[in-house]
């Protein structure tokens, strides 16, 4: 579903991707590890065009680089950023409607689905946003990314600074879409996590992807998680 070939990207002068390779297959969770500053929330910027992509991006088999952000949302891929862009002074429904791509439009993903998927954003549906916990704010982002009903969702850091428990939440969620048949490119630091999710695993490295495999393959990997993801 999404192929990304030598992918570089710079800020300034400063050459971030050095030919960054990999796949994420339809209904697939692929995580994309490594330590801060290696270049995992770039890659999505410039798989989004948020950052300008020098390379291949393609998405189901059509070209992606050299796309406005915008255009690249409409063509089925969704974004939830590290930082939790929620629209503070609209209720949490609100913020769920502001996602919806076209009203009235059959949808794959629908409020009400957000409300199973994370019971307590019905609870709080008529709250401001921003008196939701961290928590409450990071479901709501995700969900709604989801009102847009792309076809693959790249998430970054959902899990930074939340509770165990709400950990857990997130982990099931990002199951759940993906039994739906939605892609997911997740960019985590919790190991844990990503290794209960995920169908396979890259692990970036410098600006390059220094090793891809399942999760079982890195477990046995000591060498890459003591070089490249242990502090």
């Amino acid at each position: 579903m999404l192929e990304v070939r030598d992918l570089h990207a710079y800020y300034g002068k400063s050459h971030v991707l050095q030919g960054v390779d990999f796949d994420v297959g339809r209904g697939e969770i692929v995580s994309l590890l490594g330590r801060n500053g290696v270049g995992r929330s770039t890659t999505c910027k410039a798989i989004m065009g948020l950052v300008a992509p020098h390379g291949s991006v393609r998405f189901d088999g059509e070209q992606l680089a050299g796309l406005k952000s915008h255009q690249v949302a409409r063509k089925g891929i969704g974004y939830v950023p590290e930082d939790r862009l929620i629209f503070s002074g609209l209720s949490t429904r609100e913020n769920l409607e502001m996602g919806v791509q076209k009203v009235g439009a059959k949808a794959d993903w629908t409020i009400d689905d957000a409300y199973r998927l994370f019971p307590r954003l019905s609870e709080r549906a008529d709250v401001q946003a921003d008196r939701l916990s961290g928590g409450e704010q990071q479901m709501l982002t995700m969900c709604r990314t989801l009102m847009g009903n792309p076809k693959l969702i790249m998430i970054d850091e959902p899990t930074e600074g939340l509770a165990p428990q709400i950990v857990s939440q997130v982990g099931d969620f990002l199951l759940a879409i993906a039994d739906k048949g939605l892609s997911v490119l997740l960019v985590e630091q919790r190991l844990s996590i990503a290794m209960r999710v995920s169908h396979r695993v890259y692990v970036m490295g410098h600006g390059r992807i220094v090793f891809e495999g399942t999760p079982d393959s890195l477990e046995a990997d000591e060498r890459v998680r003591r070089e490249w993801l242990e502090v």
